[in-house]
């Protein structure tokens, strides 16, 4: 490969990185397997799953464009501390590989594209939810919250429940109480998410003055809120199923809400850094989880 080719490859992998490709790929998942999962529940006599090809590809499409642009903004605005933390010091702005100003053009120019394009593929509430998606992600979190109150993971998460509700709305049309409901899941997972990384990485977010739960109150005391917070999930979870989700969801929600909830216990116990990285990548996959599940209970519908 020659020089410029070698160059161009780094340029692209540096921009797949601005755009959080993980945070992607989960997003799109809740709001796919959202989409299917309202099929059940859209009134209509068709069989489950029996979804336009066109629209899925097009949510997918906006779905990925939209979190990809808000993570783009997300790391422009914190190119300031990024670079105060080991973490984040090797990202593509605050390691000088990309522009701050072209990662800001990248990430409008992405989200503008998203919305457009889901107005006129989708329908007005996807494209409703996709956008307010992006304004909690960028405004509210980023912009708001996050330097400035302790509470910031917790009010910016509705950003990753506003993808399942994109979704549902895909299907829907509109949005019900259910698709509110299956939604708001995410926005009750992120924050103990989040804090376990968050005590792994309490001193840099000190050195940053990010008001990260662990920096303000410190670990043991984010561990209590790590572990109320499962407990509120858990019924939370399962209460789902008397709104209309079946048997199969709610086994799955019982387990691993209860798996989760035992690593924040032990959490509690051992409050440090090391045990707070093995919860973090224990639970991690709930959310993935819970929503295959959600749109395999739609496919396979049992209720007693």
């Amino acid at each position: 490969m020659s020089v410029s080719g070698r160059l161009e490859s780094s340029i692209i992998k540096d921009y797949i990185e601005v755009s959080k490709p993980r945070i992607v790929i989960v997003l799109v998942i809740t709001a796919v397997t959202s989409m299917l999962a309202a099929t059940r529940f859209d009134g209509s006599p068709d069989a489950a799953w029996d979804i336009s090809g066109w629209k899925l590809l097009f949510l997918i499409i906006c779905g990925s464009l939209s979190s990809m642009g808000a993570s783009a903004i997300n790391q422009f605005y914190d190119k300031n501390i990024d670079n105060l933390m080991v973490r984040t010091s090797k990202r593509p702005i605050p390691s000088g590989r990309l522009k701050a100003n072209n990662v800001l053009f990248y990430g409008l120019a992405l989200c503008v594209a998203s919305v457009a394009t889901a107005w006129f593929t989708l329908n007005p509430m996807a494209t409703f939810m996709i956008a307010l998606g992006i304004f909690f992600y960028v405004v509210v979190y980023t912009l708001v919250l996050k330097r400035r109150n302790v509470w910031n993971i917790v009010i910016g998460g509705f950003a990753g429940s506003a993808a399942s509700m994109a979704g549902w709305a895909t299907t829907t049309n509109g949005m019900d109480l259910l698709g509110f409901l299956v939604g708001w899941i995410v926005f009750m997972w992120t924050p103990p998410h989040f804090w376990c990384l968050a005590i792994k990485t309490r001193e840099e977010y000190s050195k940053a003055s990010v008001p990260m739960l662990p920096v303000v109150y410190g670990d043991e005391v984010t561990a209590k809120y790590i572990f109320i917070n499962s407990l509120i999930l858990i019924p939370y979870s399962i209460s789902l199923y008397f709104f209309g989700l079946g048997l199969l969801y709610l086994v799955v929600a019982v387990g691993s809400g209860v798996l989760m909830t035992i690593y924040h216990y032990k959490l509690m116990q051992n409050p440090n850094p090391e045990f707070a990285w093995k919860a973090y990548k224990v639970t991690a996959p709930y959310l993935v989880i819970i929503f295959i599940a959600i749109a395999l209970d739609s496919l396979w519908y049992i209720r007693l």
